[in-house]
């Protein structure tokens, strides 16, 4: 492979977990030494090593740097590992398994574009396994590999396999994790490892080189909002004023129209230099430097944000954090809040619960310990400029430090902003999302799972449901034609008014006529968006939730859409969501990215 191709090949940053001896670092060895990533002379060092040792050659000694880990046999700080294919370059993140090591998997995770989670195929899933599955979900993490490890001490058991599988899908469900895929191997002996193995001819999936060489980079699902976070103003004489950063999301360009933050003033870009080359273009990730079409104040720590795209502005946050700190945290005490380029005073106002990894039950308290995990409010004596973590991690991610010792006491991640949003996105933000499909498709499940998606990034959302409206607005309506219409309309003129108060409505109806939907897109408006979720009849009759088809099929009920009377299907929605054989999860992060596009 030439080095100008390696060059161009995609970069794939790994964070690795599992608990202690589950086999992480003899993976990662057996990596580096199965695709040549390792000097000939540093392998020869390792085989004289392990022959002193008594033992064979010991692949773990490749990952294990420090020379605690190689004598304790374990893995204790975080080490970064290099390897490449045709394919694609791998930087991963080697961290610690115990418990007293939280910290560090939060450190190594933070930038992943994948995680890999070991489990030893003896123990199965562990305590420690919960908590790197719940942490790599906190941390929003978009691709996990789970390798079931060690599979020779079990005869490479189906069933020992399936098992560990099918427990971590379980434990998973409650997570905010997708994209998962189950390997089974021996790292040791190199079975499923960089190459299937003839040992285990029930798995018909790749092996785990295979599958990290399909796992794509963080940048490409990177949030398309502009944010340009200013880290120096370049001066080198009275002739040129430039501001330099790295593009955290977005793309920018040369005559773009910004606004800088905190101030509110607009600026058009005249030049673009991504390092020292002047471009017409740059992509999320660039360290760019940009000049202004005139003269402005600004400086380290302000932003630089398209007008109709506005982070939240505010003093008031909170968050999700890792206690890194030995000291525990003090309610009331004044810390500093490190968020991009800049840097402010923060009290913790408030510690609101800690998890329970084991149960994932919120418990209250006051105080956090080392490692721990849980939810703050913090207030800031001058304003951040954020977005939520589950829709910007460079944006919603902070350092908490104490301003004394200077050391980072907690890593953070915003779930939720306090107080007002700026006044231009609040107006847009009123929009009504009217889920129409049949009976059982999933209406109320996706409209509960999205309001709760959308509050956790800090915009106001409602629900509006046929069944409520019923039993109180719409209580004096019956089932006719007529009756049903109007119900409709009554229900459209509500949403509108949820919209012009800044909510982000959600409305699930069967509303099975194109005539009705095309009075409410009327009556709504430009907010309007008509999203069809997609299920057959014979399915929702299979789910059948609420017992309704079977009772229309049995008469009890007159009027019952796809069986006594016809579901059209709509002629144009803005959107439609095929809900057969697809996750929730993945159904309304579709949904919740069709919205964002919206109010951008």
């Amino acid at each position: 492979m030439s080095l100008a191709s390696q060059s161009d090949a995609e970069i794939i940053r790994i964070s690795t977990a599992g608990s202690v001896d589950d086999g992480k670092s003899t993976l990662l060895g057996r990596l580096l030494v199965d695709t040549d990533s390792i000097y000939e002379d540093h392998f020869e060092n390792l085989k004289r090593t392990s022959e002193y040792r008594g033992e064979e050659v010991n692949l773990a000694l490749l990952a294990d740097g420090l020379k605690a880990e190689r004598e304790q046999g374990i893995t204790i700080d975080v080490a970064y590992r290099y390897f490449s294919t045709a394919k694609k370059r791998f930087i991963v993140a080697d961290t610690p398994g115990h418990t007293q090591y939280t910290r560090n998997m939060i450190t190594g995770a933070s930038t992943a574009d994948a995680s890999i989670i070991l489990i030893d195929a003896r123990h199965g899933m562990t305590e420690q396994s919960k908590r790197h599955a719940f942490i790599t979900s906190l941390l929003r993490v978009p691709q996990v590999v789970v390798v079931v490890n060690k599979m020779d001490l079990v005869d490479y058991s189906q069933a020992v396999f399936q098992d560990i599988e099918a427990a971590f899908r379980e434990y998973s469900q409650r997570l905010s994790l997708s994209n998962i895929s189950f390997i089974p191997v021996s790292a040791l002996l190199g079975e499923n490892v960089v190459r299937r193995s003839s040992l285990i001819p029930w798995y018909k999936g790749p092996a785990v080189l295979e599958r990290l060489e399909e796992l794509t980079p963080e940048g490409k699902r990177t949030a398309p909002d502009l944010r340009l976070p200013i880290q120096y103003v370049i001066r080198p004489d009275q002739d040129f004023r430039g501001y330099m950063g790295r593009l955290e999301s977005g793309t920018l360009r040369q005559g773009d129209e910004l606004i800088a933050l905190p101030s509110g003033q607009p600026v058009i870009v005249k030049q673009l230099f991504d390092l020292d080359v002047e471009v017409a273009e740059a992509s999320a990730g660039s360290n760019v430097l940009v000049t202004f079409d005139r003269e402005v104040d600004v400086t380290r720590g302000d932003m630089l944000v398209r007008p109709r795209n506005l982070p939240s502005v505010t003093q008031g946050l909170e968050a999700v954090v890792c206690w890194m700190s030995e000291e525990q945290s003090v309610t009331g005490k004044q810390y500093l809040i490190r968020h991009t380029t800049r840097e402010v005073s923060a009290t913790l106002d408030e510690v609101v619960y800690r998890f329970d990894v084991e149960s994932l039950h919120r418990n209250a308290a006051h105080f956090l310990n080392m490692n721990d995990i849980g939810r703050l409010v913090l207030s800031t004596g001058r304003p951040v400029f954020v977005d939520t973590y589950e829709h910007n991690r460079a944006l919603g991610s902070f350092l908490l430090i104490d301003p004394v010792s200077n050391n980072v006491v907690a890593a953070g991640m915003v779930t939720r902003v306090r107080g007002p949003e700026p006044t231009s996105r609040s107006e847009r933000s009123g929009q009504v999302v009217w889920l129409t499909g049949l009976s059982g498709a999933g209406k109320s499940t996706i409209s509960d799972a999205l309001t709760e998606l959308l509050r956790r990034e800090g915009l106001s959302a409602a629900q509006l449901d046929g069944d409520d409206l019923r039993t109180g607005l719409n209580s004096d309506l019956g089932f006719s034609d007529a009756d049903r219409s109007e119900n409709l309309r009554r229900a459209a003129h509500v949403a509108r008014l949820f919209a012009s108060l800044g909510n982000i409505t959600i409305c699930s109806f069967i509303s099975p006529l194109n005539s009705d939907r095309r009075k409410i897109r009327d009556i709504i408006g430009d907010r309007y968006m008509e999203v069809y979720v997609r299920t057959s009849l014979a399915e929702c009759e299979r789910r059948d939730p609420k017992g309704l088809y079977k009772r229309a099929r049995a008469g009890e009920i007159r009027q019952f859409t796809g069986i006594t009377s016809v579901f059209e299907e709509p002629n144009n929605p803005d959107l439609i969501l095929d809900t057969e054989g697809a996750t929730v999860e993945h159904v309304v992060r579709s949904l919740a990215e069709k919205i964002r596009d919206r109010l951008r």
